[in-house]
């Protein structure tokens, strides 16, 4: 008797450990990940802190462009979804992420400290800084080539204000003053009405500034570098290894074949065109 009852409680322990294992073998093949959940709202919402030419905005019609812009909307259709436009800050672009207000951060910049607060994708792009000024200016010596070369008393930078940019000369210098301010304009229109002397900002970024300036603007790449990071999308800290992969993916075809060149030279183009 005893025998029996024991055989019928390992049968029924036996089937309910199938059934519980069929169970969640269903449920693992069921559960949607993140992007099905953006695609159940219609809408990719991108944060966009504008920083040319990887975010541009229009002030008269609020349109966004640059190349980060038009990767939000390739990989919206890559979803089937509508791209959203978030407005944020270089401040709070990081934060804006982490609390759910968009699904994807433009252009942010991968660093250890922001690892640990969101992933990335795969670069969509290499950067340094630079530091643009005008070469008549007597401050900074005609044979500078480090940060130490114009870390003086008397020489003010200008930076955006939260940017990767901000943190890197924060930890360079001793001695210069850092001018931190809320936009790419504010920054270049300190360099050019003499409030600073040295705008500190990504290297394609002063490149515009100098070209948009040739008679008086030049750009130094220090050495050493001051940051040489990848430029990617910031992503949800939560996403799983797989929805992570489908960016990674959605990424590697379009740097590997020249697309995101061709973007940046087409955002490069505009930014020039339009200052002309």
């Amino acid at each position: 008797m005893l025998s029996n009852v024991m055989t019928s409680a390992l049968r029924a322990t036996a089937t309910l450990a199938l059934m519980v294992g069929l169970s969640n073998t269903a449920a693992a093949q069921t559960a949607e990940g993140y992007w099905q959940g953006v695609q159940k709202s219609g809408n990719l919402r991108c944060g966009a802190a504008v920083a040319p030419p990887y975010v541009m905005r229009d002030p008269a019609t609020g349109e966004y462009s640059g190349f980060f812009a038009d990767l939000c909307r390739e990989f919206a259709d890559a979803l089937q979804v509508k791209p959203e436009f978030v407005d944020t800050t270089w401040d709070n672009i990081v934060a804006g992420l982490q609390a759910g207000k968009w699904d994807v951060s433009l252009a942010l910049n991968r660093t250890p400290a922001r690892a640990m607060a969101v992933q990335f994708s795969i670069p969509a792009m290499e950067y340094q800084i630079s530091l643009a000024y005008n070469k008549e200016n007597p401050k900074i010596p005609a044979g500078a080539a480090s940060v130490a070369d114009i870390d003086k008393a008397d020489v003010t930078l200008a930076v955006m204000s939260g940017t990767a940019q901000d943190k890197a000369i924060s930890a360079a210098v001793k001695t210069a003053t850092i001018l931190r301010l809320p936009t790419n304009d504010e920054t270049r229109l300190a360099v050019v009405s003499r409030r600073a002397d040295i705008l500190v900002d990504a290297s394609d970024t002063n490149q515009l500034f100098t070209q948009s300036n040739p008679d008086w603007a030049v750009a130094l790449n220090p050495k050493p570098a001051l940051a040489k990071q990848g430029v990617a999308f910031g992503l949800p800290l939560q996403l799983s290894a797989s929805d992570v992969e489908v960016v990674n993916i959605f990424l590697e075809e379009r740097v590997a074949t020249g697309h995101v060149d061709a973007l940046i030279k087409k955002a490069v183009d505009d930014v020039l065109k339009a200052g002309n």
